[in-house]
């Protein structure tokens, strides 16, 4: 009786191993098909502006290796940010949704709670479903929780609430508290006997200040920049605690470089989107020691030099480990540039010859050209034949073409699939589109551009950049003024009407009040 129990037992045990063989194998099909496809990175340069790179024809800085992705794939002279400014671009970029639709989408202090809803759709919600893993290393700010952040507990929502499998960020800015990297909603090597406190309205009992302790300070501050001090720099908003936890501003790079190689070599044998989110040249501008001097234009001539070796760096590690010719990678930047931006680091006095935005008008926070016009760049190694396109295309746009190169239905109503144009398979690219600086907005359709009358000053004194405000349409043939020198408002009045027609259809005139354009 016994041996016949064995034995009904081992019959049994054999057929159970049979079936869950069976369920098996539709998963390794499966996995055999999504690691077919291709590794996506974005890297996401700021404040860098269209005139930054040899292959946008600068001439006094030196960026070899941006050059070799700029010259051997797409390199897009009409390609933009959807916004002047930081937020919004990024909001845009990993939603595919105009961040004028979006009121909370604007420049966030260091406290501001998640702006992307976590029911909203994401790139890397999209590519999860296609079997990616997702991973985003750099520069955040899209906000952090629900209001009231807890620094000492796991921060939540975040870069893991809206598709990122891992985050490894700092929460806002370079510029702004808390100093500290985030991973995964856990602050790095924090204390729990020194708690981080931190405050956007009043300072904490006895913790110096940027403007009553300038004796302190290894950078002094231009406008705003004059609350808590953090090795030696003063930044925007107070922070009280967490010493272990704060980062060393010349090791950020170096940081962020190390994180995006380790992402890629973990992640080397699955499909994965890395959202590089580069802090350069956004102030303040902290370049190593071994790269200090190496441009001859101060701090940050030096850390767009620095940032174009990280990026060098990073594409070496995906030739090392054979993924190269298998990774589309695309490179932009949030918007324009701005030289002056609250710190005293010569970046004015050394400029020189060199001109971030090019033969364009405007810069950061601006609605003239410089302001979203800004270096993109698609590179696929033996995909992608070098050239340039002139087409548009904006970052808005890459939600729906990175869909559609995994094969994926989802789109949103601002998005413009877009794939063939980014491969270099046509030049084909959006027709028209609305910009954004500082909630105003203006228009861009064919070759022409059109900017709605706005109160405020003609020019921000504090950072030297003329922001588009005017109490007249403002109207330029860009095909032949590219510089925006000559408004074609009166003297062409029946485009006039057609451009604002155009733009009245996507952006309405319901709902379009303007913030003035404050500097902390």
């Amino acid at each position: 009786m016994k041996k016949s129990i064995n034995f009904e037992f081992l019959i049994s045990l054999c057929f159970i191993i049979v079936l869950v063989s069976c369920k098996e194998e539709p998963k390794e099909v499966v996995t055999s098909e999504v690691q077919n496809k291709p590794n996506i990175v974005i890297i996401y340069a700021d404040d860098l502006g269209y005139g930054e790179l040899g292959a946008y024809g600068a001439t006094a800085l030196k960026t070899p290796n941006l050059d070799i992705l700029a010259n051997g794939g797409m390199r897009f002279t009409n390609g933009y940010a959807s916004s002047a400014t930081c937020t919004p671009s990024r909001y845009a970029l990993l939603t595919g949704v105009y961040p004028w639709r979006n009121k909370r989408a604007k420049i966030l202090p260091g406290t501001a709670p998640l702006i992307i809803d976590t029911a909203q759709t994401t790139i890397p919600k999209m590519l999860k479903k296609q079997g990616y893993h997702t991973g985003i290393v750099g520069k955040w700010h899209l906000g952090l929780g629900s209001g009231n952040v807890n620094w000492n507990e796991r921060i939540s929502p975040g870069p893991n609430e809206v598709g990122f499998d891992y985050s490894h960020i700092l929460a806002a800015t370079q510029d702004r508290v808390p100093t500290v990297y985030i991973e995964d909603g856990h602050v790095v090597n924090l204390d729990s006997n020194d708690p981080i406190e931190v405050n956007y309205k009043e300072n904490f009992e006895g913790e110096p200040t940027g403007l009553e302790n300038p004796e302190m300070l290894k950078m002094k501050w231009h406008h705003g920049h004059n609350n808590s001090i953090v090795n030696g720099i003063p930044r925007i908003g107070f922070m009280k605690g967490g010493e272990a936890a704060k980062w060393i501003d010349e090791d950020m790079a170096d940081y962020f470089l190390a994180e995006a190689q380790d992402y890629v070599t973990k992640h080397k044998n699955e499909p994965f989107f890395l959202y590089y989110a580069l802090q350069q040249p956004h102030v303040p501008r902290t370049p190593h020691a071994r790269f200090v001097g190496s441009s001859g234009m101060g701090p940050r001539g030096d850390v767009i030099v620095e940032a174009d070796w990280m990026v060098g760096e990073f594409i070496n590690t995906l030739e090392a480990e054979g993924l190269l010719e298998n990774t589309l990678i695309i490179f932009s930047s949030d918007n324009g540039p701005v030289v002056n931006d609250g710190y005293y680091d010569d970046s004015v006095e050394k400029l020189g010859s060199h001109q971030p935005a090019g033969a364009l008008r405007g810069g950061k926070y601006s609605l003239f050209e410089a302001g979203t016009r800004v270096p993109f760049i698609s590179y696929w190694k033996g995909k992608i034949t070098a050239g340039t396109s002139d087409a548009m295309v904006s970052q808005l746009d890459l939600f729906s073409s990175l869909a559609a190169l995994v094969n994926s239905s989802e789109s949103t109503n601002d998005s413009k699939q877009l794939l063939n144009l980014l491969l270099g398979k046509s030049q084909d690219g959006r027709d028209q589109m609305v910009i954004e600086a500082t909630s105003r907005t203006a228009f861009r359709k064919g070759d022409w551009a059109m900017i709605p009358p706005y109160d405020g000053p003609a020019i921000n004194k504090q950072v030297n950049i003329e922001l588009a405000n005017s109490d007249e349409y403002l109207l330029y043939n860009l095909k032949e003024d590219i510089g925006q020198q000559n408004n074609l408002a009166k003297s062409n009045p029946e485009k006039l009407r057609e451009m604002i027609a155009a733009y009245e259809a996507v952006r309405g005139t319901e709902n379009t009040e303007v913030e003035q354009l404050e500097l902390k």
